[in-house]
């Protein structure tokens, strides 16, 4: 494969970010196809040239392909990027193992999701590596909005791989651009769980919104949250390093301050004594810091990690317990000193 073509790219999954993701690439000039689930989506969207779903306001390239044709999408893809709520990934990694059999093709599969499996409490790379094994994986995170991402404003990622190689090098190069600007990493496993930490500790930046608490509090939360989650990471064999970097601090910090954030807003709503359930229920798009929270503390739980913000975020979420209870909660533990 000549290394002066452009790659072929099959971005799976046809929310908001996996569109957004997709109308960059061809910006790029990437050869890319974007696979929705249901082929009436793909149908509305070719027929709109937007997806009034998932991504409203954003035109779409006349050069994006949209298909619900998995396997068509596979056949000539170089690199399948997956972008999908973290309990179907599994799901659709099946769907990926089945339909990639007529073609050697694909080399790179790479995850856009973050959070862990309920139950197994696997990382996004390792259930795609579980399901298929062959093939090289990794993960691409950051502080990313999508309708950002798609209006061309200026961002930065990460790109972790399991397997670093002469074609793995080529996809940061290929993915860059004057808009979009990809880091290489060499810790996956931190990168991933920075990508779902964020997530809860979003939702009790939100808390602190909804509670009116103040830039005070707000700010000390944050910074005793990026130590919990390096704390975290560092003991599921994570890079202490990485979350200093954008999948750590960075998503962080856009995912708890940004309006567009729907975790941060979960919170707020939350915050202000919204039920969680009805907020839940009237949703379209998915809340990944609420199971997310689930996964994450089940996993702790059972290494004998201490995480007590994680461990309250658990309690209001799971437990009923009232938001100002788990402030006053940790307001009140044991002083010791700053680490």
């Amino acid at each position: 494969m000549p290394e002066s073509r452009p790659l072929n790219f099959a971005v799976i999954g046809a929310g908001a970010w996996g569109t957004a993701m997709a109308v960059h690439l061809v910006r790029r000039g990437q050869g890319t196809t974007l696979v929705t689930r249901r082929p009436e989506h793909a149908i509305a969207v070719r027929a709109a040239h937007e997806n009034k779903d998932y991504l409203p306001g954003i035109s779409l390239p006349a050069a994006l392909r949209v298909t619900a044709d998995l396997r068509a999408a596979l056949l000539e893809a170089d690199v399948a990027l997956i972008a999908c709520p973290a309990q179907s990934l599994r799901e659709w990694s099946e769907k990926i193992c089945g339909a990639r059999q007529d073609t050697a093709r694909l080399q790179l599969l790479l995850s856009l999701v973050k959070g862990l499996e309920l139950g197994t409490h696997l990382r996004p790379s390792q259930i795609l590596t579980q399901i298929m094994p062959d093939l090289n994986v990794g993960t691409l995170t950051g502080p990313t909005n999508a309708a950002e991402v798609a209006r061309g404003l200026p961002a930065a990622m990460v790109l972790a791989v399991a397997r670093q190689d002469a074609f793995s090098d080529r996809v940061p190069a290929a993915m860059s651009g004057p808009t979009l600007r990809i880091y290489l990493s060499p810790d996956l496993a931190g990168a991933e769980y920075g990508g779902g930490l964020k997530n809860i500790y979003a939702i009790a930046a939100g808390l602190c919104d909804g509670l009116k608490l103040g830039d005070n509090a707000k700010a000390a939360l944050l910074t005793r949250a990026l130590a919990e989650m390096l704390r975290v990471g560092v003991a599921l064999g994570a890079k202490p390093e990485t979350f200093y970097g954008l999948s750590g601090f960075g998503d962080l910090v856009a995912t708890s301050h940004g309006a567009w954030s729907r975790n941060r807003e979960f919170g707020e709503h939350i915050g202000a004594g919204k039920i969680i359930t009805a907020l839940l229920a009237r949703r379209k798009t998915i809340v990944e810091g609420h199971r997310t929270t689930e996964a994450l503390y089940g996993l702790c739980q059972e290494r004998k990690i201490a995480a007590p913000i994680l461990g309250e975020i658990y309690a209001i979420l799971y437990q009923n317990k009232l938001p100002a209870d788990a402030l006053h909660a940790l307001m009140t533990r044991e002083l010791k000193r700053e680490a």
